[in-house]
């Protein structure tokens, strides 16, 4: 008879057995140091010289084109960091970079379990719920950073989702605002709020200008919703699909990663009532580059690439009306407005319940109606700060956290040693 044990116990029972590996874990050292310490003759002995100076995690290798311009700034100043992933796969793991060693540390909870005893002064990462369920901080981190990885809300996570982290690497004043309110309301110790831009939209910017003009092509429509069941899928389903198949236009449908862990049923079903076809395509590359150049609009609700094809590539979108439901989210503690639902009606049109049957004309009229472009202007810039310099701006916080925190420890070591 198989056992049933919900997330929320799961956490606990996992956050427990690492306490008991931590104080093992301890103990181990302790003894470890004590003997090396009896067997130099009494001498101090130095317990903290395999500590990591830069330690980039990723929970998923589609995160990689969020870091790769990080990683590539540490790499042109010749600067040794350590990219741990969960993702066997990642393309990280096979990365050219002479300065950036990749590590697959295992997936889920092996790779949370690793993370928690890990040695090291600073930690890059993306990744949401830093000491909520089983990633938790370890004593011997100095310095926890975030970096968001796409252009929108830091409320915009789950709650606590970025309580516990040190610092914040950011893109727009809206989210230092909203960050200082919830450290506010939550009494919590003010983290350091650095403003360096988008690194990955910087570069995809970069690759757009290279890549020269678009290949002529039949009016393509791009849907690509978040998930959960206030995202569009889950909403309108076969209603959406069937109405865009309508118009005879090339439809491709790219569903956010996580829909087909936790939404299988509906990605099967779906996928099975409407194959690929001439007409119809399903898309799940890694990077998203390719299918958001050769598209002509964006249908979507309050995913983050809503912002990635109306800011870099400058087309227009339809967003959604799904009732987002703040509930789960940081959003909900806020008194100001949610940034993207006052962004959104100045880069497109909203669909609703009542209008999906024009799905057609709004399409036509949104891909030949050029009123959005100063839209677009105003919301860049708000959200992408330092546009073009993310990458530098980020290693540059990086690189002067490091030593400021390697010359408070050695000024600490200094005084201790002078005590004795």
């Amino acid at each position: 008879m198989l056992l049933y044990i919900d997330p929320g116990t799961g956490s606990m029972l996992f956050a427990i057995l690492i306490g008991i590996i931590g104080a093992l874990n301890y103990l181990l050292k302790d003894w470890i140091v004590k003997l090396r310490f009896i067997l130099s003759g009494g001498k101090k002995v130095e317990t903290n010289t395999d500590k990591i100076p830069y330690v980039i995690f990723s929970d998923d290798k589609r995160y990689w084109t969020v870091f790769e311009p990080v990683c590539r700034e540490f790499d042109r100043r010749g600067i040794d960091i350590v990219y741990m992933t969960a993702s066997p796969d990642d393309p990280a793991l096979k990365t050219d970079l002479e300065h950036v060693k990749g590590e697959f540390i295992g997936e889920g909870n092996k790779a949370f379990a690793r993370l928690n005893f890990l040695n090291a002064r600073i930690v890059l990462s993306t990744t949401p719920g830093l000491d909520v369920y089983q990633w938790k901080r370890s004593k011997n981190v100095d310095c926890y950073v975030h970096m968001l990885h796409c252009a929108n809300e830091i409320a915009g996570y789950h709650m606590f989702g970025i309580d516990y982290y040190d610092a914040l690497l950011l893109s727009g004043e809206y989210q230092v605002r909203d960050t200082r309110y919830l450290e506010e309301l939550r009494g919590l110790p003010e983290k350091e709020k650095v403003k360096i831009g988008i690194p990955y939209m910087d570069e995809m910017v970069k690759r757009l200008a290279s890549g020269g003009e678009s290949i002529p092509h039949e009016r393509t429509v791009l849907l690509a919703p978040s998930w959960g069941k206030s995202a569009i899928l889950m909403k309108y389903g076969e209603q959406i699909i069937n109405l865009l198949l309508e118009t005879g236009y090339h439809i491709i449908i790219r569903p956010h990663p996580q829909s087909f862990a936790s939404e299988k049923e509906l990605m099967d079903k779906l996928m099975s009532k409407y194959p690929n076809s001439e007409q119809l395509e399903w898309n799940r590359d890694n990077d998203n580059f390719e299918v958001l150049k050769r598209s002509d609009i964006l249908i979507s609700d309050f995913s983050g690439v809503i912002f990635d094809f109306s800011l870099v590539y400058d087309k227009p979108v339809i967003y959604a009306d799904t009732e987002f439901d703040k509930g789960p989210y940081d959003a909900w503690w806020l008194k100001t407005p949610y940034w993207t639902f006052t962004a959104l009606p100045r880069i497109g049109q909203k669909l609703t319940q009542d209008n999906l049957s024009s799905l057609k004309e709004m399409i036509d009229s949104c891909i030949d109606d050029p009123k959005y472009a100063n839209g677009r202007r105003e919301v860049r810039s708000e959200t992408w700060e330092h546009e073009g310099e993310g990458a530098v701006r980020a290693v540059d916080y990086l690189t002067e956290k490091y030593r400021s925190i390697t010359n408070a420890h050695i000024k600490t070591k200094k005084k201790t040693a002078d005590k004795t």
